[in-house]
């Protein structure tokens, strides 16, 4: 196996179609972090593309950055915060879970559309992509989008893109629009709710006038290990709301959510550094690190039936965003490995879709992370692998199998 690392995308393109010609196939690694999520790379040689890197062009006025793919998520953050800016999908950081390896870049936070709590608020990553370039498996260039929000005619490619794991082009670089960071945080904590009331309340919080950012609900046994002292000395369910922006705003509004969970019990406040923190364990899964490869799903569910899906799991759980995303540390019973059929199941039955977060490469491969897709939509899979990588050059097996 040999590695190439290409230092632009003139190099990339170069790399690609010299695979394409003599049918070889890559595995695609930028900063290497996702490497333990999706199904295994099966490739004949790697593309690490860590030196496309950097930013193109920043402008804080027009709420808008480019950058390369591979620019560390770090050096964008810090960048962005110093003019009180950030990309409003508050991208999680998967590395406690997945073993801390490796460097998150944008492109890889684009490959795989994750975003964090925020997401109830300001959606997926997917809906912040404002332009893209890109290498398709056919070796070839192409930009899509444009950097205006309404720039978009005929095929969204840049929604196409995230969420492809790499599995459709090798992204070179990336424009992202940006928001003002919010002025101000509370996070408001209850103490020894249940799953069923405590998603009730959540749920009147997000569809009300409040403007909620953040809304969870944590076991007790899971609570009590965030780094968090309020949150680890509860030694209680910990149920989380969180409210951000201007000031004036942003108090008068935590007074009002504080307000309505009076009947529920006393609430405590986080502030700043606290309630990042929290947020942060809550993201990105790392209150369920522990456990080596163990299974962790991550579940999306109407948020209606969340707690009964919860309760199922047991206390290895987190909710998130008011009960539309649910994170599970399962058991691995006999015959099914990483508890597929058990977690597949409970989703299916409550109208959601499962996704293996971690697990060992071997269950990864054979039990598959991704929701099995319908006939109709696999069709369409295919078909969308076709127009962009006929050879099958990129990632081969990251997504499913056959793909």
């Amino acid at each position: 196996m040999s590695t190439f690392a290409p230092a632009d995308e003139a190099e990339v393109r170069d790399a690609v179609a010299a695979a394409a010609a003599k049918g070889a196939t890559l595995e695609v690694v930028g900063g290497g972090s996702k490497r333990g999520l999706g199904r295994p790379v099966a490739a004949d040689d790697v593309l690490d593309v860590h030196r496309v890197a950097g930013v193109i062009d920043y402008a804080p006025e027009e709420l808008m950055l480019t950058a390369r793919a591979a620019t560390p998520l770090v050096d964008i953050e810090r960048l962005l915060a110093r003019h009180g800016q950030a990309l409003a999908f508050e991208p999680p950081d998967l590395g406690p879970l997945l073993g801390g390896e490796g460097i998150q870049t944008l492109g890889g936070i684009v490959a795989a559309n994750l975003a964090g709590p925020r997401r109830m608020k300001a959606g997926a990553a997917r809906d912040h992509v404002l332009a893209v370039r890109l290498v398709t498996g056919r070796g070839e260039t192409v930009k899509a989008g444009g950097k205006v929000v309404k720039n978009v005619t005929g095929y969204d490619v840049c929604k196409l893109l995230a969420g492809s794991f790499g599995t459709l082009g090798v992204m070179t670089e990336i424009t992202v629009k940006v928001l003002p960071a919010a002025e101000k945080t509370r996070t408001l904590l209850l103490f020894g709710v249940g799953v069923a009331l405590a998603l009730a309340r959540l749920s009147e919080l997000a569809s009300g006038p409040l403007d909620i950012s953040g809304a969870a609900w944590l076991p007790a046994r899971v609570a009590a290990r965030s780094g968090v002292g309020y949150v680890a000395s509860a030694g209680a369910a910990v149920t989380a709301v969180r409210v951000e922006g201007p000031a004036a705003s942003t108090l008068a509004r935590a007074k009002l959510v504080k307000d309505r969970l009076a009947t529920l019990g006393p609430a405590e406040e986080l502030h700043g550094h606290n309630s990042t923190m929290l947020w942060h364990e809550i993201g990105g899964a790392g209150l369920l690190a522990g456990g080596g490869e163990s299974p962790v799903w991550r579940l999306a569910l109407p948020p209606s039936r969340a707690a009964a899906v919860a309760a199922a799991l047991g206390e290895a759980v987190i909710v998130d965003g008011a009960g539309s995303v649910l994170w599970a540390a399962v058991d691995s019973p006999a015959g099914d490995p990483v508890g597929a059929r058990r977690v597949r199941g409970l989703a299916r039955d409550a109208e959601g879709v499962a996704v293996l977060m971690r697990a060992a490469p071997g269950p990864r491969a054979s039990e598959g992370v991704f929701e099995p897709l319908a006939p109709g939509l696999a069709a369409l899979t295919r078909r969308v692998k076709d127009a962009f990588d006929p050879r099958r050059v990129l990632n081969p097996g990251r997504m499913y199998a056959e793909l």
